[in-house]
């Protein structure tokens, strides 16, 4: 779903706006790095394994997924991705999924902008919840969540393959009534 008015994010350096399809081969060159690749469920082997993604996005059913490209102003390069995907308007429901290139790391920028777009979320799209999975030994993931008012609710167990095997998942949460850190 193409998403018009993205917030601002007032991150010193950093911007939001709609990923576009120009930003494919960036996303997939920092997807495809050890560092990032081993601690995500992400299973892309060429740039255009994306394209079905892409299709997503650009779709305008109300339970299509929304995607912001992060962009660093420096550079004007895609330093990484946020939005939402398994969007239910039924139960007002969806999941945050985010990553970021490893030279974004360590700065507290994922975390901001969790809490960032979670918040914009309850405000733009009704949600009133939104979840956060994270694959297990993805102990910086969990950090982002956590620090962006997520609740922790328990371990998924072989919730989602991973790569051809069950990978277990930590499951978030944060409800639009508690979107206050």
């Amino acid at each position: 779903m193409r998403i018009e008015s993205p917030p601002d994010c007032g991150i010193p350096g950093i911007g939001l706006r709609q990923i576009e399809r120009s930003d494919r081969q960036a996303w997939f060159d920092y997807l495809r790095l050890p560092e990032v690749y081993e601690r995500t469920s992400w299973n892309v082997q060429l740039s255009g394994d994306l394209d079905s993604l892409f299709d997503g996005f650009e779709s305008i059913a109300p339970t299509s997924p929304r995607r912001l490209a992060v962009v660093d102003l420096a550079s004007g390069r895609l330093a990484g991705t946020i939005g939402f995907h398994t969007v239910s308007d039924i139960n007002r429901t969806a999941e945050i999924a985010y990553d970021l290139a490893p030279s974004h790391w360590g700065r507290g920028v994922a975390s901001r902008l969790c809490d960032l777009v979670t918040r914009w979320s309850f405000d733009t799209y009704g949600f009133v919840r939104v979840q956060g999975t994270v694959l297990i030994g993805n102990d910086r993931s969990d950090r982002v969540l956590l620090r962006s008012g997520y609740q922790h609710e328990g371990l998924l167990r072989s919730f989602r393959m991973v790569r051809g095997r069950p990978g277990d998942f930590n499951m978030y949460s944060r409800l639009s009534t508690t979107s206050e850190v």
